[in-house]
């Protein structure tokens, strides 16, 4: 075999997160936060640093403290692989809540365990998620390139908003849009209809962020 057909070495993984807290037990640090079980083996978790060897619960409690206003709800009728990643950018954006319409099971591989961190109610039909909203006082602005939407640099997002996202493919349902207070769509200079729907997601919670957070 030519070397240049011979299949590329593996590149070498290296390990995520930290090892054990340097100096052994009577180094620990007396909070309660932390986890023993953590700082006796190492934190493989993916989390960012400052939360490095803190229980799931302490974790919890200090996002808690200080997520954002806006809330994130995704029709589930087609078991969408793209939900556990909408979850996951949730979790990064910072949102109050994910809220999932339609059926409670979801796929969650993509959200790489983020949803732990991050509350998430369901909602059995738009109905029921609309009137939660309603009873909250929080308006729905729907996601979804269709006739009559506003481009995203020129909606209103408001600070106490759900960003209601649809389905890869069918996009949001007819209900879902006549239950928004407006729908904003993400412009494109391409060739193709629309964009990916975590990918989506993530555009618009960025954009609440860089006016709101």
């Amino acid at each position: 075999m030519d070397a240049a057909d011979s299949p590329p070495e593996p590149e070498p993984q290296l390990p995520v997160g930290v090892g054990p807290w340097p100096g052994g037990p009577d180094a620990w640090p007396n909070d309660p936060r932390f986890d023993p079980e953590l700082l006796a083996q190492g934190d493989r978790r993916n989390v960012v640093d400052r939360y490095r060897y803190w229980t799931m619960a302490a974790i919890v409690a200090d996002l808690d403290a200080h997520r954002h206003g806006f809330h994130v709800a995704i029709e589930n009728w087609q078991h969408d692989m793209n939900i556990g990643s909408i979850v996951r950018s949730a979790n990064a954006f910072g949102a109050a809540e994910v809220h999932i319409i339609g059926k409670r099971r979801w796929n969650r591989r993509g959200a790489m365990v983020t949803d732990r961190y991050q509350h998430v109610q369901h909602h059995p039909d738009v109905a029921t998620f609309v009137a939660w909203a309603e009873g909250e006082g929080i308006p729905v602005v729907a996601i979804d390139n269709v006739d009559g939407s506003v481009p995203l640099h020129e909606a209103d997002l408001p600070e106490r908003a759900v960003l209601l996202f649809g389905q890869e493919g069918p996009g949001l349902s007819p209900e879902a849009l006549a239950a928004a207070r407006s729908v904003v769509e993400i412009t494109q200079y391409g060739s193709t209809r629309s964009i990916n729907a975590s990918a989506a997601a993530a555009v618009v919670m960025y954009e609440w962020c860089r006016r709101w957070a």
